[in-house]
């Protein structure tokens, strides 16, 4: 029989998964080009080039028994070295190998980490909306998840309600700009607020509370905005990173922590976060694709693609009369459900083949999250459904 555990977080398992399988099975059905299905943040651009030509000649120069052996748990030496030097010069912070752990993914990055600072009963805070499986990653290690809400004007985070919430069994923040799902960017000023709360709250406490940036997104940003880094904001800070969208290699899981000097216990949490790397059962990141994430350090996905998707369906949406929030970054479009309940709203939807997401799997209802990393021609073919599912809620277009 398996654990009271895994059967709670089957009870929960993700609709985003559900609603991509039901997408599958509708295309079986209906034909696939018949099927508009938003419900996934798979990337739509293929990876660069240069990762395909990296990949033959690591492998027709590199020693076989290097590529595909067993390293140092935080992953090749050489490879954190040129990550660290990577962000020191786009973001003038200071790290060196030492900072950086390779991981499996951003998931695998997020679970390491929890299993290395949480005890049981300890709060882990996120900002609704938020993506769901970090209720998951949270109860993996029996903590409890404290949501935080937004302010609905802007999706931000409503800083009062965040410092209300605070407690002493807080132990860490997770922040996620751009932000999955609503595609908006933090602003600095909220940045700044989120962090002089925390350092507040750390005095008050005496207890440590690490901000955790889970920044898969980080180079997908649109009209001017710019990528960040947030350890210039809190010492406290402990940055995730995956290479799934910057280059379209979700499905190799590849990624990395960083933890800096400044960040309370870093040799400690270092060395944690490298025994959780192992106990976990990841034992080291995949090798291959550490060294193909080193020689592609300065590649990145196709963003203009991306942007010209964001603002056909953004533009074609509110012409329907859909309210959406523009994104500014990520490749997510945040929908206003014109049905009270986003569930019925998105059940409507699957009579003209639309797969869109309820707000509800992101713990906020009365919206939709629409996935664009699609193509453009199935923006396009999605538009007259989108106009039927507006005439039946009878919208006034544009």
């Amino acid at each position: 029989m398996v654990s009271q555990k895994i059967k709670t977080a089957l009870a929960g398992s993700s609709v985003i998964r559900a609603m991509f399988t039901e997408g599958k099975e509708m295309a079986k059905k209906y034909g696939a080009e018949n099927v508009y299905d938003f419900s996934l943040g798979n990337p739509a651009t293929p990876a660069p080039e240069a990762v395909k030509e990296s990949i033959k000649k690591i492998l027709d120069e590199k020693d076989p028994m290097y590529i595909h052996g067993y390293m140092d748990n935080s992953g090749y030496e050489e490879v954190r070295e040129k990550i660290a030097q990577n962000l020191n010069k786009r973001f003038g912070t200071h790290f060196h190998f030492h900072n950086i752990i390779m991981t499996v993914g951003a998931a695998g990055g997020l679970n390491i980490v929890f299993k290395a600072i949480l005890d049981p009963g300890d709060e882990v805070m996120v900002f609704a909306p938020y993506f769901g499986e970090y209720r998951s990653y949270a109860a993996n290690f029996d903590a409890k998840i404290v949501e935080v809400n937004p302010d609905t004007a802007t999706f931000e985070p409503d800083l009062a309600d965040f410092e209300a919430k605070i407690t002493a069994k807080t132990k860490a923040v997770i922040i996620n700009t751009p932000n999955n799902p609503t595609g908006v960017v933090y602003k600095d000023k909220t940045l700044k607020g989120i962090a002089e709360i925390l350092k507040q709250k750390q005095v008050e406490y005496h207890t440590d509370i690490y901000l955790i940036s889970d920044e898969p997104y980080r180079e997908l940003v649109y009209d001017g905005n710019k990528e960040n880094f947030l350890t210039k904001y809190y010492e406290n800070t402990i940055v995730g990173y995956s290479f799934s969208k910057s280059l379209s290699l979700p499905g190799e899981r590849i990624g990395y922590v960083v933890v800096p000097e400044e960040a309370s216990d870093s040799d400690m949490l270092i060395s944690g976060i490298n025994v959780a790397n192992r106990t976990l059962g990841f034992v080291n990141a995949p090798s291959l694709m550490q060294l193909v994430a080193a020689e592609c350090i300065e590649e990145k996905t196709d963003v203009a693609y991306y942007d010209a998707n964001r603002t056909l369906l953004y533009q074609s949406l509110e012409q329907l009369g859909f309210c959406c929030f523009k994104p500014e970054g990520a490749f997510y479009l945040w929908m206003k459900s014109p049905d009270e309940d986003e569930s019925r709203f998105v059940e409507q939807a699957k009579k003209y083949h639309l797969i869109l997401v309820p707000g509800s799997a992101f713990a906020w209802k009365g919206y939709v999250r629409i996935a664009y990393c699609v193509s453009k021609e199935t923006i396009e073919h999605s538009i007259p459904a989108f106009r039927k599912l507006a005439e039946e809620y009878r919208l006034t277009g544009k």
